[in-house]
């Protein structure tokens, strides 16, 4: 018996009036965008807080203690909220905080919190701690600098404030507070015996193990690894991080602010990359390769060929593994769609990409901190009728993912919960996934979550979709009798 119900035609979504400059469909007027503005009161933006986006960037560093001087609430953004692995210490998995009450928000948590410093930094003995400043704080006025200055000098290491109150502007905000507290870092370390072939892995941070895999290209070509900022970081890493001679910049919003102060401190040049990808990858190594091949010509060639030589044969034996491999997942999943909302515009533009590999189309794609730049670059590379949002709320993307009827939603742990209460697969691309995504083999994996997800027959039974199931597909789909 098949159905005979009618195919559902969606209507095209309504949004706030006030979000409608941040809102663009690409092919139907002239690109034009609103971003890095507030969110709008009411709308429950998907963005995080500036304390969120300090937390972000520096949690990966492992051998540093990391203190948040607020309310025990806010620590709920400490307990491993990221899948960033260490290659040693492990002290960035612990919680600390200072745990403000009523009283210390009244008298003051100055005193409290330099007891927890001595505590701390006697009991575990770190290479230099973070302290975090939250709302509060900055509300009853703490004076956070003094107080790391006087632990400081007490116990001989770096104690560094974090101004990071999540009521001063959003995630893009907090990468900044991260950039300057690992500034005063950089420049402070022995720098002998460092490569001229160097470089360090900025805006990426380890999870799942990934920045060893960028590592391991990087190596395999001839280049050291001199600091990952922030990647299974080390703070003596930091401190010579200058020694480097290029920066390799991922995550444009989270780092690209120190990629800039140690050009112009330091004459380091950066360039930004992508590890996400079948292309972007070989490009971006091919970039390391002909950099260097530029600048140092008489250091880049060896005994089997130049750099850009090795290079080009890495590229060729990753593919020749990874393609006969994604053309099997690519059979199944032509055709289908796709939505992405992730925290970086930049690795939006390469799931495009990813997707265009396994025959699916994005039909939505939008960040939380993108510029309009980099928007109107994604927009170029999108095909007509693809919608593009800045700092989305859940309102927008559950009506814009019914609209285009979408089969996966790629983001992070806040838009789970949206996939899967519209019937939707999902894709965890973000900080709490536990499945390295970056690199040749990130893309294998990603095709193989895609595509049991896409392809899980459990989808066939959602509401949105039910009306067009018969009884024979249920039975195939499930191997049971329906």
């Amino acid at each position: 018996m098949t159905s005979t119900a009618k195919a559902i035609t969606p209507e095209r979504a309504s949004i706030f009036e006030e979000r409608k400059d941040q809102i663009h469909r690409v092919g139907e007027a002239d690109f034009s965008m609103a971003c890095n503005r507030d969110s709008l009161a009411g709308a429950v933006s998907q963005r995080a807080c500036v304390f969120c986006g300090s937390r972000v960037v520096l949690y990966p560093i492992a051998d540093a203690l990391h203190l948040v001087h607020g309310p025990i609430g806010c620590a709920a953004y400490t307990w491993d909220i990221r899948g960033a692995l260490s290659s040693g210490p492990e002290l960035h998995r612990l919680s600390f905080s200072t745990d403000l009450q009523e009283l210390d928000v009244v008298f003051g948590g100055e005193k409290k919190l330099a007891k927890a410093l001595d505590e701390l930094i006697t009991r575990y003995s770190p290479k230099a701690a973070f302290v975090y400043s939250t709302c509060i704080v900055g509300l009853i006025g703490d004076d956070l600098q003094a107080v790391c200055k006087a632990a400081s000098a007490r116990h001989g290491i770096p104690v560094i404030p974090v101004q990071s109150e999540g009521f001063k502007g959003n995630k893009r905000e907090g990468y900044m507070a991260a950039c300057k507290a690992m500034r005063t870092l950089v420049g402070t370390g022995d720098v002998s015996g460092i490569s001229p072939l160097s470089v360090n892995i900025m805006g990426d941070f380890n999870l799942a193990g990934e920045t060893w895999i960028i590592k391991d290209y990087l190596t395999r070509m001839g280049i050291e690894v001199v600091a990952g900022i922030t990647g299974d970081g080390r703070v003596d890493d930091l401190r010579r991080a200058h020694g480097a001679s290029l920066n390799l910049v991922q995550c444009s919003g989270s780092t690209q602010d120190l990629a800039k102060m140690m050009r112009d401190d330091f004459g380091i040049p950066f360039v930004r990359v992508s590890w996400i990808g079948i292309e972007d990858v070989a490009e971006s190594l091919y970039a390391v390769a002909e950099h260097f091949e530029l600048t140092r010509p008489d250091l880049a060639a060896g005994p089997n060929g130049g750099l850009v030589e090795r290079t080009a044969q890495i590229v060729r034996e990753e593919l020749a593994s990874l393609m006969p491999k994604l053309a099997e997942y690519r059979r199944d999943l032509e055709g289908k769609r796709a939505a992405v909302y992730v925290g970086g515009s930049f690795k939006a533009f390469s799931l495009v990409k990813a997707f265009r590999h396994l025959g699916m189309e994005v039909v939505i794609v939008g960040s939380q901190t993108g510029t309009e730049e980099e928007y109107k670059e994604l927009a170029a590379i999108c095909a007509p009728g693809t919608i593009v949002v800045d700092d989305a709320n859940p309102l927008e993307l559950s009506a814009f993912i019914k609209e285009k009827d979408v089969d996966i939603f790629v983001g992070g742990v806040k838009e789970r919960p949206i996939a899967f209460k519209l019937g939707v697969g999902f894709c965890d691309h973000n900080h709490e996934r536990k499945i390295a995504l970056e690199g040749f083999v990130g893309m294998l994996n990603f095709a193989k979550e895609v595509h049991a997800s896409v392809m899980s027959p459990i989808w066939r039974f959602v509401p949105r979709r039910e009306m067009g199931l018969n009884v024979s597909d249920a039975s195939t789909a499930t191997g049971v009798e329906v």
